[in-house]
Formats: structure tokens, sequence, C-alpha cells
């Protein structure tokens, strides 16, 4: 069996992150649904999203769509209250450097793109829809491999441009000292959020019941520090409706 809870994981979450998972095990437990007593954070992903004990783990709305969907049960959407959205839903946050004249998004199209993957909903494949709207894709990209080594890379010239989903954009407002020479351009429009998953053979309404419990267990100032207000019940559908770039524009 195998867990992990590694998207918005960083040092400065990572006790509350624990605290946190202690409360879904023992919610899990209760249900009689085994589960590790370590979180596999730092595996590759996919062996873990497609491992067949899989008890729980996040996930990111384009890798679910694409590769995910039928090979994993959807348990439900975390909501993490992004301004802007319905709840279980975000968005990403638009980031240039804050000296930075230009003022519109289309001023950007001859500039470097900073990407976490190409796989990514949020640092990527939301970016590009709202590129497209204005006309154009960026033929200079850069990969970075996380949001905040994308946010770097603008800070430090880089890049000129990144799009951070919202949930860790707000982290690194709250800790990065950085964040200060960078400002919001704009903002892509609202998707489903980085759903819970768990195995093709598990009973999604016990997990869900289980994770809701764990999350209510939490501490007021670990639900602060995580950002979490409750759980959203977002089909599997409106995730599957959301376009992928082609696959020349990645």
């Amino acid at each position: 069996m195998i867990a992990s809870l590694m998207m918005y994981l960083r040092p400065e979450t990572e006790a509350a992150h624990r605290r946190y998972w202690a409360h879904l095990q023992a919610a899990l437990r209760a249900r009689g649904i085994p589960a590790p007593d370590e979180l596999s954070n730092t595996a590759e992903v996919f062996s873990v999203w497609t491992a067949p004990d899989l008890v729980l783990s996040q996930t990111c709305g384009m890798p679910y769509r694409t590769r995910l969907h039928g090979q994993v049960t959807l348990v439900g959407t975390p909501d993490f209250g992004v301004r802007g959205c319905a709840p279980g839903y975000y968005r990403s946050a638009v980031v240039v450097r804050a000296d930075d004249a230009r003022a519109a998004l289309r001023d950007y199209a001859g500039a470097r793109f900073a990407y976490n993957e190409a796989g990514s909903q949020s640092g990527f494949a939301a970016m590009h829809a709202t590129a497209r709207t204005e006309g154009f894709w960026f033929d200079d990209r850069l990969q970075t491999h996380g949001h905040r080594h994308s946010a770097s890379a603008v800070v430090e010239g880089r890049a000129d441009i990144a799009a951070l989903d919202a949930v860790t954009w707000r982290l690194i407002r709250r800790y990065d000292a950085f964040a200060d020479r960078l400002r919001v351009l704009t903002w892509t429009t609202p998707t489903p959020g980085l759903p819970y998953i768990t195995g093709a053979d598990m009973d999604r309404e016990a997990v869900c019941a289980a994770v809701v419990e764990g999350m209510a267990a939490l501490s007021r100032s670990d639900r602060s520090v995580l950002g979490l207000n409750g759980m959203a019940d977002i089909p599997s559908r409106d995730y599957l409706a959301i376009p992928n770039p082609p696959p020349e524009d990645r």
C-alpha cells in the first residue's frame, strides 16, 4: 500500500502535512482501509498514481484526464479557497518581473516562457489556452520542473513570464522573499483543482468519508498553513472536458 501528498509540500508546510496524514491515516484505518505509516512523497509521481495498492494521493487535472482517469478512482477535490474560483476550482497567476514595463499578455508573445512540466494544467495547459485566445503561443520555452523554479527563473532573468498554480503562488508570497520582485500580469480561466485519487478497486465513498473526517480533525493553525477549506465533489466529466495543448505546441 502506498500514499502521497506531495503537491503543495515545502519545508514550511511539512509538519502540517505530517499531522494531516496522521488524521487521514486514523480515519482510513477506522473504516478498515489499510494505510501506510509514512507517505511516499519523494517517489516518482506516476509510480504512485498507477500503483495497484494506491490508498490516497493528489494529482493534477491534466495527467488525470490524459493518463489516469481509466486507472484510478476519483475521490474528490480539496477546496483551497482560491479567490475568484468556485469551491474546488483554481486558476493560475501569470507572473512577470515587477519592473518589466510590458502591460498586456500579447506584449510577451516573443518572450521566454518558464513552465514546470508540459503535462501540468496550471503551469502549461492553462497558459496555452490563455495565450491562444490572444493569438499566439511561446516559441521560446524553458522547462524548470517546478512552479517555484519557474518563479525563480523569471526573477533571475532566465525567463520573462510563467504561470503558477494559485495555491503555490499563495505559498510563494507567504514564504519567499523574491515574491516581491514579481507581479501578476493576468489570471487564467478557473478549472477544476488538483483531485484526490485512490486505486481503481477502492471504495470511493469510504475513502472520501475518511478524507472529510481527517480534514475536519485539523487544528485551526494547520488548516491555515495547508489552506484547506473542505472537499468539493467535481465529477470526472468536468476534468475530461478541459482541452489539452496539441502535441506540436508542447
